[in-house]
């Protein structure tokens, strides 16, 4: 059995491709009813057939039944503790990490340094429906890298159940430039569009942030190589080419990066965007621009652009006011990073 804890958009998503790939699956929910109720999960979107799946929804740790082989994590990284805490339930169980950014393999190890542990990175951008469906909105896919312990029976298993279940997924043997790679993606348009209130698609259309935008690429670019790091090939995604795009005069990528992030997202705004325009409690961009900033400062380097960029996404977080000086003003985001 795989016991899914996370049940927003990618968890669910997740769930139901590998019970759609033929796996016994429990999603474990944060919020809604206590008792444990089985639910039909649909996914609409492409590659993916509108199938009613059941899939058993729990409501706390009680309700779990039997003992979970793999355990599959897919929550916000600041929620990730809480996440780790309730693993602990299960030590003998392997552990699936799907996070954005970088720092939840360090945390998992140190929290569970016995045990079997599996990075994963997903391309795929989804959604939940007001019908409590969920949409998939653009192909992509899945990578899992090992970390660390016995797992490549684990990993073998799963890929063939994400396979079944309609989801592109391969191996890598790198974890760390995985989740690299993921960074990069995850970066564009994402800090900047969140704070001018702007989709990626129209920051990479600017003249002057797509500037600001090639300037958190190349720190990031650098710190990776810093680190020993190369960027791999994902799903929908082949970070292996954003270095050469970085060396392309402007003029000739911008319009190529432009759709590149268009339709990779397929519409849907990144996860900073999302959280200034309604979320609580803390952003990603710690573990976004912010480890960036943190990873190049280890080195006796520097990274000014992903340095402001994740101070001022914090501060437009816990300052509503303070977005709405910067909503539609890319020349006040600009002098802001300039002056810092």
């Amino acid at each position: 059995m795989i016991l899914v804890i996370g049940a927003g958009a990618v968890g669910s998503f997740l769930g139901w491709t590998l019970a759609s790939g033929g796996e016994e699956v429990q999603l474990l929910r944060r919020h809604g009813p206590t008792e444990t109720r089985p639910e039909a999960l649909s996914v609409a979107g492409p590659g993916a057939p509108a199938a009613l799946v059941p899939i058993n929804v729990l409501g706390s740790v009680e309700g779990v039944t039997g003992s979970p082989e793999i355990v599959l994590i897919a929550v916000k990284m600041p929620d990730l503790p809480g996440a780790i805490g309730t693993a602990a339930a299960w030590p003998e169980a392997t552990v699936l990490a799907v996070e954005n950014g970088v720092g939840a393999d360090e945390l998992l190890a140190d929290a569970r340094p016995g045990g079997g542990l599996i990075a994963g990175s997903l391309t795929t951008s989804v959604e939940r429906a007001d019908d409590g469906s969920i949409r998939r909105l653009s192909r992509g896919g899945i990578v899992l890298a090992p970390v660390h312990g016995e797992v490549r029976v684990a990993v073998q298993r799963l890929l063939a159940a994400f396979t079944a279940g309609g989801l592109r997924a391969r191996e890598t043997t790198d974890p760390a430039a995985m989740r690299w790679s993921k960074l990069l993606i995850n970066l564009l348009g994402n800090a900047s569009g969140a704070i001018v209130d702007l989709d990626p698609v129209a920051v990479f259309r600017d003249r002057d942030l797509f500037g600001l935008e090639r300037r958190q690429l190349d720190e990031a670019l650098a710190t990776m190589t810093g680190l020993g790091l190369h960027p791999i090939r994902l799903f929908g995604a082949d970070t292996r080419l954003l270095p050469i795009a970085a060396r392309l005069p402007g003029p000739l990528v911008q319009p190529i990066l432009s759709r590149v992030v268009a339709g990779g997202r397929g519409g849907k705004r990144p996860s900073l965007h999302l959280h200034l325009d309604g979320g609580s409690g803390p952003t990603e961009v710690a573990w976004l621009n912010g480890a960036v900033a943190r990873a190049a400062a280890k080195l006796g380097r520097q990274a000014p652009v992903n340095a402001c960029l994740a101070e001022l996404v914090e501060a437009c977080n816990q300052d509503p006011e303070h977005r709405a000086w910067f909503r539609g003003r890319p020349d006040r985001l600009l002098e802001t990073i300039a002056a810092g």
